[in-house]
């Protein structure tokens, strides 16, 4: 078999060659099977670099570089896809229980799934596509399929960085493959919003939690920021209610402070005098544990439940639920779902039908991104801009 040969007599190794204007190349393939090639106008590291040519590695250097990186590849072996995905969440410390409450949420779904077991090297595009799909074939919600591929994706682009597999199946537009079925919460209208608070006033059982429900719908807070509410929060006599932390209860029933859920959370909430009036009888009103509750070093919590324990955002959202079945149940015209966050939304609604300036919105929803808040803007009728406009006029 005869050797191929460079210019100056030298033989070639294999997938080495020399072109006719005297450059060296070298081809080969990679750790995934894809033709590659590199060029240098050296050989070895002893030759010279030819004049008016940019100096770099010779051939034979590259060639051991490509050869060690080749050799540094680990062998996907028999990754499963559970395995990729406990690996990438094993990685994620620090984070919100909440947080880590959603990864075992995925973690549980795919040990049910046949495509748990399924080799990371053998997932393609469409294999990725097929299981989303299966998935809201099967009674998921998009969210929860949403959440499924936030944890997904970002695990097999772990495995693409450490060079186990060449391209992220997962990277593709969720939208174009699963039906968004989700629900948004709008936010109620201002004759909604009086109706449902004059029957929780009006009604023996439930009006207990119309001060604290008339707080929600007029100051926007995040229901776990009302919830981590203490008496020394309510600054009367600075008409605000500082907001610096938010209640949690895990799933084991154990509380916990943690900070706003954005890096604007921090901030004081204005305080109109109709507000401060339900804080006042809220405190005046409140439960008399023999022993105060205290939760990383917080007391003076303002809802206590039937136990002493801190009120959670499990038990607002429980009583808005039976509100609006007695409501429902008792008149013709139904009134929407109403959650914690409607209220959150509507009050946000409000204040920009109300004409607020967006970036003092913002401040106070807490809001990270004034995207979020100007998204609130776009939720206007024409009625809106009809007023908006006649009232702009009147004031030319």
């Amino acid at each position: 078999m005869i050797k191929r040969k460079d210019n100056k007599g030298r033989v070639l190794n294999d997938g080495e060659i020399q072109r006719s204007d005297g450059r060296y190349c070298y081809q080969y393939t990679d750790a995934f099977g894809k033709r590659k090639s590199v060029y240098s106008w050296k050989l070895t590291p002893s030759d010279k670099t030819p004049n008016g040519k940019r100096k770099d590695l010779s051939l034979r250097e590259k060639e051991k570089e490509i050869n060690n990186s080749k050799s540094s590849v680990v062998s996907c072996g028999n990754i499963t896809v559970l395995e990729l995905v406990e690996k990438y969440i094993s990685q994620k410390t620090g984070v919100r229980h909440n947080t880590q409450a959603n990864y075992n949420f995925v973690i549980n779904i795919i040990k049910k799934e046949l495509f748990g077991a399924k080799q990371i090297d053998k997932v393609k595009l469409s294999d990725a596509k097929e299981w989303l799909i299966k998935l809201q074939n099967d009674g998921r919600g998009y969210s929860s399929i949403h959440s499924i591929r936030g944890v997904v994706r970002p695990a097999f682009q772990m495995a693409v960085d450490d060079d186990l597999i060449y391209k992220n199946p997962f990277e593709f537009q969720l939208a174009t493959v699963v039906v968004n079925d989700s629900v948004t919460r709008e936010a109620i209208t201002r004759k909604q919003e009086r109706e449902f608070l004059r029957f929780i006033k009006g009604d023996k059982h439930f009006c207990k939690y119309y001060d604290g429900i008339y707080i929600l719908f007029k100051t926007g807070l995040r229901v776990s920021e009302f919830c981590g509410l203490t008496k020394e929060d309510i600054e009367f006599d600075k008409e605000r209610i500082k907001v610096d932390h938010q209640l949690q209860r895990k799933r084991n029933m154990e509380y916990v402070i943690e900070t706003p859920k954005t890096e604007k959370g921090v901030r004081y909430v204005p305080m109109s005098e109709d507000v401060a009036e339900c804080f006042k009888r809220i405190i005046e009103n409140r439960k008399k544990p023999k022993i105060e509750p205290m939760i990383d070093g917080r007391i003076g919590f303002l809802f206590l439940d039937k136990n002493d324990m801190p009120m959670v955002a499990l038990h607002w959202e429980k009583y808005f639920q039976h509100i609006r079945k007695k409501y429902n149940s008792i008149y013709k015209v139904q009134m929407p779902v109403i959650t914690p966050h409607v209220c959150r939304h509507t009050f946000c609604s409000n204040m920009a039908k109300s004409g607020m300036n967006p970036k003092t919105l913002q401040y106070i929803m807490g809001h990270s991104d004034i995207g979020v808040t100007l998204n609130t803007y776009t939720h206007l009728q024409f009625d809106d801009a009809k007023e908006e406009m006649q009232r702009l006029a009147k004031s030319c």
